[in-house]
């Protein structure tokens, strides 16, 4: 299995030399500009996978459409033509002398495909974009210059395209374009096609695991073709001689039972994070015609096994080798003009990583190729893969759509949206990330089409569970009622998407037991708006509406139902005072994001017995907003972001706003023994009213309350919690610091009676006003960077040598170049908080090269 490919790769990406242009700008035909020597002076310069309008952006042709309202002042008309891509490619002679397959892994919506002069395809066949096309060229393609000819055909009213439904505006130009990549493959009459490796992992042992291997080998010739396909796994090897029939495809599988090598010992199995390694192996497999090789490929895959269960036969949690995995993730969001970079998404993955999550949901697009999968396959990031609810309704679908079914009803539609569902499948299936498929989001896929779903799996994928919905029991029983969301083929999904969506209380997440609470499995849920940094609003925000919040901020929130800062800002000015500048804004801002996202994602750890996952709705965002976001459009931390890496954190302490009681949380599977709680509580003076100190053990996977706190007597308005963890050498694990109200957040339940529950209304807010009269603080702070090829590093040594506490301290790293912020950064730890007298050591990576400076604020620091 050494021998190489007769040249260097039997692949080549057309991505390059690429260039683009409206129809409305050419006179030519297809024929024509698919020849040699076609003049393209005028056309915009572009590379593939890319939308028409990214392409423009790139070439600032479009400027700044990210600032202010200049989105919607894009004229749209350009867009409801066809626009042209082109690209010229060169083949070797080596090259020319194989046979040649054009694959196509996504048009956006349908399209005219022209090679040389010839057309190979239509726009009756080449449509929708999900669904993946290949072509036999070989006859077509020579030696030297070629030219690939695409008319793209923007997608219609009715048509199943991608969208983001109201997480952003919609693009203008729909996405409209190739947005995924263009290749060509070459083989000598034989090509190994959807290799697929599934795994089966001994649960009672994790020591053993049986591999089944397959792939399906196409004959492009009119003449059989006998061989030997062989495959290799490390240090096994396997082979299978194999006649194929003239002009067929034929699937060989390789079985444990017929090849006792692919049962292994000592499996090196693939866990998500904090669970184990997320371990990665390599097939390689190469079909031989006598001493000629006719096509090599490699994939890779993880062992592991994934299985779904009902927690009291109602609510669906899942495993991973085995074992029970509380689900801890954030809702995806592809670019607005799907231009993610790999280095952007590599990025992201990390800051999932770094947040002590472990899922990222998939819903719509699922990225323009498999570098977001094969991040999380590294990272031990679980995926979460399906449809988005925007071919579920009619203000999205732009046409009428079934109340029950979404605009998935008809024979044609079900035929072509089942179709799409086998490419995603065989096209993703060897990422050990995704552990489920939902092939519905609010509502549940018609019988027929869940049946074809379900033939699918049986023969492309058993390995994974399916969601016939996200939605589930009474997830939206105001609107449509119960028995809509049930599936008539199985049943409930056994998850619930129940909202909120809104601004949502600390308490609320530990109290709740209707709607949106911490029970059963939340597929997307969260406390609403999460305001970014200063820096980033100034990037999005002109500099005359800057302050007060108007209109242009509203327009960068959501849409519909949360288009507007309303909620968020009332929740603010009553619980933290007025603010009366940008600046006091922003910094109260970042306070509320870390109150209200830290206790959702505590809540979920807290009651590990009856919750199975939640997925905060969202993760990032398509572009500059205000609304759901961990971290903004140009990778800027808020405080929800810190708050997350906080409260999924695997082994830590959690203050329960319901029951007043301190919980010690273990996400690991072993016990931990020998630990030291130490809590502490301070008035608004910074004087100390308790402190207690407790030893304690982890259960493995456990939640367990270790002491209850009653508020003091005489407390000030707002108070202070401070809890600490240690280990058996006295060495602090975690920290957790709550700042708290004598005044209870009051909810109304029963102002949305009768109506979809997106968000519960407060009827009375708790009081932080005091904390406006926290003295300033003046901080000792000694940092030093170092620098490692790229990378650099800083250390911060922080003191608060005051009697007083210094509240919610921020830091960041700007360049000394440009004055801005470097992104991506990876802090320890940040907006924290020092009690009188503490000293802490924080550490922050980033890749820069250049020189950069530390800045340091927080809420009463000088």
């Amino acid at each position: 299995m050494t021998q190489k490919f007769a040249f260097d790769n039997n692949k080549k990406l057309l991505s390059k030399n690429w260039k683009i242009q409206t129809e409305a700008e050419i006179t030519e035909t297809g024929k024509e500009i698919s020849q040699v020597g076609f003049n393209t002076d005028g056309w915009h310069k572009a590379q593939v996978p890319a939308t028409v309008l990214g392409t423009l952006v790139e070439n600032r042709i479009v400027k700044d459409p990210f600032f202010g309202d200049n989105l919607k002042k894009i004229n749209s008309d350009q867009f409801t033509n066809p626009w042209w891509y082109r690209t010229e490619f060169e083949l070797s002679e080596d090259e020319a002398d194989y046979r040649a397959v054009l694959d196509f892994d996504g048009i956006n919506y349908r399209a005219d495909i022209w090679l040389n002069g010839q057309q190979i395809v239509g726009e009756e066949t080449v449509f929708g974009a999900f669904q993946r096309f290949s072509f036999d060229i070989s006859k077509i393609v020579w030696k030297g210059k070629n030219v690939l000819a695409v008319k793209v055909i923007p997608p219609k009213p009715g048509d199943f395209s991608t969208g983001f439904v109201d997480w952003n505006p919609a693009p203008p130009d729909r996405n409209m374009g190739i947005f995924r990549p263009v290749t060509l493959r070459f083989n000598k009459g034989v090509a190994i096609e959807n290799p697929f490796v599934q795994t089966k992992v001994n649960l009672k042992t994790l020591k053993e695991a049986a591999l089944t291997v397959s792939a399906e080998l196409v004959n492009y010739t009119d003449k059989p073709i006998s061989g030997l396909l062989e495959g290799k796994i490390e240090t096994i090897q396997f082979s299978q001689q194999v006649s194929i029939s003239p002009n067929s495809r034929q699937l060989i599988t390789f079985t444990p039972e017929k090849y006792f090598e692919l049962n292994m010992e000592n499996p090196r199995l693939w866990w998500p994070i904090h669970l184990g390694e997320p371990e990665m192996y390599d097939l390689q497999l190469r079909f031989n015609i006598g001493e000629t090789i006719s096509d090599a490929t490699q994939v890779r895959f993880g062992i592991r096994e994934v299985e779904d269960y009902l927690l009291n036969d109602i609510h669906r949690g899942f495993k991973i080798n085995g074992k029970k995995v509380l689900i801890k993730g954030g809702g995806w969001s592809d670019d607005i003009f799907l231009m993610d970079t790999d280095e952007k998404l590599e990025a992201q993955v990390k800051y999932v990583k770094h947040m002590n999550m472990n899922c990222i949901r998939l819903e719509g697009i699922w990225g323009k190729d498999h570098k977001l999968y094969d991040l999380c396959d590294e990272h031990g990031i679980l995926l979460m893969v399906g449809w988005s609810c925007h071919w579920e309704h009619a203000n999205h679908m732009g046409v009428e759509v079934n109340e029950r079914f979404g605009a998935v009803f008809n024979p044609d539609d079900i035929k072509h949206i089942s179709k799409a569902w086998q490419d995603q499948v065989i096209w993703l299936r060897n990422h050990p990330s995704i552990f489920v498929w939902a092939v519905a989001s609010d509502k549940v896929p018609k019988t027929e089409l869940e049946q074809k779903y379900i033939e699918t799996f049986e023969k492309y994928d058993p390995t994974r569970p399916y969601l016939n919905s996200t939605g589930g029991v009474g997830s939206e029983q105001h609107i449509i009622g119960e028995e809509d969301i049930i599936s008539d083929i199985s049943g409930s999904s056994g998850v619930k998407m129940l909202g909120p969506y809104a601004y949502t209380p600390p308490v609320y997440w530990f109290t709740d037991t209707k709607l949106g609470g911490a029970y059963g499995f939340n597929t997307e849920t969260g406390p609403g708006a999460q305001v970014p940094p200063l820096e980033s609003i100034k990037k999005m925000i002109p500099e005359e509406h800057l302050w007060p919040v108007d209109k242009m901020w509203d327009y960068h929130c959501a849409i519909h139902e949360f288009g507007t800062l309303d909620r968020y800002k009332d929740a603010l000015n009553e619980r933290y005072g007025a603010p009366k500048s940008l600046e006091e804004f922003e910094k109260k801002a970042q306070v509320l994001n870390y109150e209200l996202m830290r206790p959702m994602f505590e809540a979920f750890q807290t009651y590990k017995k009856r919750a199975t996952g939640v997925i905060q709705w969202m993760l990032n965002a398509a572009w500059p907003k205000m609304y759901w976001q961990l971290y903004d459009h140009y990778l800027t931390p808020n405080g929800a972001f810190y708050a997350t890496k906080k409260a999924c954190s695997p082994l830590n302490l959690l203050f329960h706003y319901g029951d007043r009681q301190v919980y010690l949380i273990n996400d690991f599977f072993h016990s931990i023994k020998n630990l030291q709680v130490r809590v502490r509580v301070y008035d608004i003076n910074s004087s100390e009213l308790f402190n207690q100190t407790l030893d304690v053990s982890a259960k493995p996977d456990s939640s367990t309350p270790v002491m209850k706190i009653s508020e003091p007597e005489n407390l000030t308005t707002s108070y202070f919690i401070d809890l600490r963890l240690y280990d058996d050498q006295g060495k602090e694990i975690s920290n957790n610091f709550y700042w708290l109200s004598i005044k209870d957040d009051v909810l109304d339940y029963e102002a949305n009676a009768g109506e979809w529950a997106f968000y519960t209304p407060s009827k009375e807010y708790a009081d932080f006003t005091s904390l406006n009269l926290l003295p300033d603080v003046d901080l000792d702070i000694k940092h030093e960077f170092e620098k490692n090829e790229k990378q650099q590093r800083v250390t911060v040594e922080i003191e608060n040598p005051t009697d007083n506490i210094a509240f919610f301290i921020d830091m960041k790293i700007k360049s000394k170049i440009t004055s801005d912020l470097i992104l991506p950064v990876f802090w320890d730890d940040n907006y924290i908080s020092l009690i009188p007298g503490e000293k802490r050591k924080i550490s922050a990576t980033f890749d820069s090269d250049d020189d950069a400076e530390l800045i340091v604020s927080g809420w009463n620091v000088k």
